[in-house]
């Protein structure tokens, strides 16, 4: 495994190709002073302007999707939050929602949650990701919302493939086609249809995770590519408008980031086993990318935190995330080695 001469990404990240040692992620970010952002302002208020300034932003309520929603009022947007309701809700992440609420009107979106325990169970036994269905709905639930209210155009984040490196020529993303969505969606391959007949799961039960018909209609953007984007300045945006923080567990790096449900330590370790690279790893990535951290800092830290096993994520203990999905420590243990691809030297 090799790392990126910059920053601290290793070559080991899917879809992440490496010129002369570095990785696509620092390539991009070099590109930025090049971008005129003056004539890409302009750009999205005339798009605003061509919806009446009608959009919807997908939210978890953090540092992100804060920061949209106050750029966006800031530019007289008419703004409406929805929320698709994580898999394992954490206090912070209910406090955050509801503070966001204070500033736009938010719409809140829970399927029956007992098919999405199950969901998380399959995902993390088939494809080693207990966050597959909360990926799934960050996907189509804004979509049938937005089909429901008339409101064709839709506002996400960055565009991953430009924050944290992918294939070359993804990063000039602007939009989220259907194309990008079943790429990058983080799907894994795994469609919601290969649910169904599994765990009792029905046909009916996946309606929460398919997209409308009419979502062929719907614009969906990446106000990134619109607007400098930068996760430290984010939160502290977020944090002026009373977002509360803490750093969720020790293998992150940003307190800031993720802070909403207690399944993503087992998301984030399992990344780790499989591409040998966790969450903490591309957050403090960005920070050196940025020149907020030296490298040797950052190598440093890696090496001592980076995949630290999740006994606890945002206050809530494993064998309580693990309880919810219905899952014994046994049978996580024999998913953990499954799909461990690292192994010590």
């Amino acid at each position: 495994m090799n790392r990126c001469n910059i920053c601290m990404m290793p070559d080991t990240r899917p879809d992440t190709p490496f010129i002369g040692g570095v990785c696509s992620a620092c390539i991009t970010h070099a590109k930025r002073p090049e971008i005129d952002w003056d004539a890409r302002k302009e750009e999205l208020i005339q798009l605003l302007d061509r919806h009446n300034g009608r959009c919807i932003v997908p939210s978890s309520g953090g540092k992100d999707s804060t920061y949209q929603v106050i750029k966006l009022l800031e530019l007289g947007a008419d703004v409406t939050v929805v929320t698709a309701t994580t898999c394992h809700l954490t206090e912070i992440g209910r406090k955050n929602i509801d503070n966001l609420a204070r500033y736009a009107r938010t719409i809140e979106y829970s399927p029956n949650k007992t098919v999405r325990a199950k969901l998380n169970k399959l995902g993390l036994e088939l494809v080693g990701d207990i966050s597959w269905p909360e990926h799934v709905a960050i996907f189509t639930t804004p979509f049938k919302v937005a089909a429901q209210l008339g409101i064709p155009l839709i506002f996400y984040g960055e565009n991953p493939q430009n924050a944290y490196g992918g294939p070359m020529g993804s990063e000039e993303a602007k939009t989220m086609t259907t194309r990008w969505r079943s790429e990058f969606g983080g799907f894994l391959g795994l469609r919601p249809d290969d649910m169904v007949g599994q765990l009792g799961i029905t046909e009916r039960d996946m309606h929460d995770y398919a997209l409308p018909k009419s979502h062929v209609l719907m614009e969906a953007h990446f106000l990134g590519a619109y607007l400098p984007w930068d996760s430290q300045h984010n939160a502290d945006v977020a944090i002026e408008h009373g977002m509360t923080v803490k750093l969720p567990t020790k293998a992150n790096y940003w307190p800031w980031e993720n802070l909403d449900n207690a399944q993503t330590g087992i998301h984030d370790y399992m990344m780790f086993l499989k591409y040998g690279y966790g969450r903490g790893c591309a957050q403090i990535s960005v920070d050196v990318r940025n020149g907020r951290e030296p490298r040797e800092w950052a190598e440093e830290w890696v090496a001592r935190n980076d995949g630290a096993f999740p006994w606890d994520y945002g206050g809530v203990r494993l064998e309580d995330v693990l309880s919810q999905i219905d899952m014994k420590a046994e049978e996580f243990a024999e998913i953990v080695e499954r799909f461990t691809c690292l192994q010590p030297a």
